[in-house]
């Protein structure tokens, strides 16, 4: 009995994931970033503008939420999202944050 427990394996414990979205909403439109979460770190997946909204800074904002969300929080940002890649070329501030 013994030694089957020591060669029985467990099966790996499943990292919790959540999703979930920043938003931020002006003119009655609603822009987002979806992000997932696992363990401690933040995955920025995918930002989406209105139309209405687009040219105004919102994209930017949204990534530099989620940012320093992450710094505060204490996560690493694994980037999927092109325009979070593009906010943090122009802002090398929040490289240490990034997965590498």
């Amino acid at each position: 009995m013994v030694a089957w427990k020591m060669f029985h394996r467990q099966p790996p414990i499943q990292e919790k994931v959540t999703l979930g979205r920043f938003e931020m909403e002006r003119d009655g439109e609603v822009a987002y970033l979806e992000y997932s979460m696992a363990g401690h770190v933040l995955t920025l997946i995918h930002t989406e503008v209105p139309e209405k909204l687009r040219g105004k800074g919102v994209s930017s904002s949204l990534a530099e939420t989620a940012l320093l969300w992450a710094r505060e929080n204490d996560f690493k940002v694994d980037i999927v999202c092109p325009s979070v890649t593009e906010y943090v070329v122009k802002h090398p501030e929040y490289s240490d944050l990034i997965l590498r």
